[in-house]
């Protein structure tokens, strides 16, 4: 189903950890306030059924994001997303952070980003990944870039690709049929 090189399909087999940013990613990047300033987020119920999925297959999820949001923390609580990372502009010290508590390699972990903020993390990770939407310069420095825009299903298309290669795919497909 995914058109990938040889390359790619190693980094990808070798994935223990999905690391997010969110907003262009797990949301299509709008902000939201009201009058009173409360911020809303949409998160796409696609990519939260992926990221399930893809815990059930033991792969850790992290997310790590440069701004703070009561929203963030309500959905990964909901998710069960335990790595969870808010207001970290240099996103590179939260990296070390998880990398350490999860006694993982850089490459074993996964980034997936839309904008300039993500680019120290996807330099350092194993298999970087852009949305499609995302900032033409996080495109060129990612290994695979998905079809999907952020916070329309980008996440899911990264978690099915994961458990495609890793070869969990059609185990957690059994459990629908």
């Amino acid at each position: 189903m995914f058109d990938l090189t040889p390359e790619q399909i190693n980094k990808i087999r070798q994935l223990k950890l999905l690391i997010l940013d969110v907003d262009g990613v797990l949301t299509d990047g709008r902000l939201f306030f009201d009058n009173q300033g409360n911020e809303y987020k949409s998160f796409h119920a696609r990519d939260g059924h992926g990221l399930k999925l893809l815990m059930q297959t033991g792969v850790e999820i992290a997310v790590i994001s440069g701004r703070k949001s009561a929203s963030v923390a309500v959905r990964m609580q909901h998710l069960g997303i335990k790595h969870v990372y808010q207001g970290h502009e240099d996103k590179r010290l939260a990296l070390a952070e998880i990398l350490g508590k999860l006694q993982l390699k850089p490459e074993q972990a996964a980034h997936v980003g839309d904008d300039l903020l993500d680019l120290p993390v996807m330099n350092q990770v194993g298999f970087a990944v852009a949305v499609q939407d995302a900032n033409f310069a996080v495109k060129h420095y990612a290994d695979w870039c998905t079809k999907t825009g952020g916070g329309q299903g980008a996440v899911r298309e990264v978690c099915d690709l994961i458990m495609q290669v890793q070869g969990n795919f059609e185990t957690v497909l059994q459990a629908y049929l």
